[in-house]
């Protein structure tokens, strides 16, 4: 004896399942965007921190004058780009499902962000730094 069933899927069914998927996979992607803008945010902070531009070389040096207000203030004089904090402080991100933004969260810090970054560049991601993070997507969405 045999036994015979029948299953019957109208395409509409299928539409709602692949929207939920969607909707999954995008919610997935954006964490995972958001999760890789946040290790952005430490590698330039850890990098800027040790006093090296994007490319892994130590900054310039800051002017003698600046150097020496620096120093009265009880500050280093290598730089690192922090005198009080609230520049590297406002570094920020935000993610969508299809791209992650790192930024400054204050125009008054962004200013001072783009003065430093003409001189001493930080504010970005050499090539190995790019592949780390493109790893560290792809381990996010898996």
């Amino acid at each position: 004896m045999s036994l015979a069933v029948d299953v019957k899927i109208k395409p509409k069914d299928f539409t709602a399942i692949a929207k939920k998927r969607r909707k999954e996979i995008k919610q997935g992607i954006k964490l995972g965007l958001s999760k890789t803008a946040q290790v952005g945010i430490n590698i330039i902070l850890d990098r800027t921190a040790a006093g090296k531009g994007i490319k892994g070389n130590p900054f310039k040096p800051y002017a003698t004058k600046y150097a020496a207000f620096r120093k009265k203030k009880g500050r280093q004089i290598r730089p690192d780009l922090d005198f009080t904090g609230k520049m590297l402080g406002s570094i920020t991100s935000k993610a969508s499902a299809t791209r992650a933004e790192i930024f400054f969260a204050r125009a008054t810090e962004t200013a001072k962000a783009v003065k430093n970054q003409k001189k001493r560049p930080f504010f970005g991601f050499s090539r190995g730094e790019k592949k780390q993070l493109a790893k560290t997507f792809v381990r996010f969405i898996q």
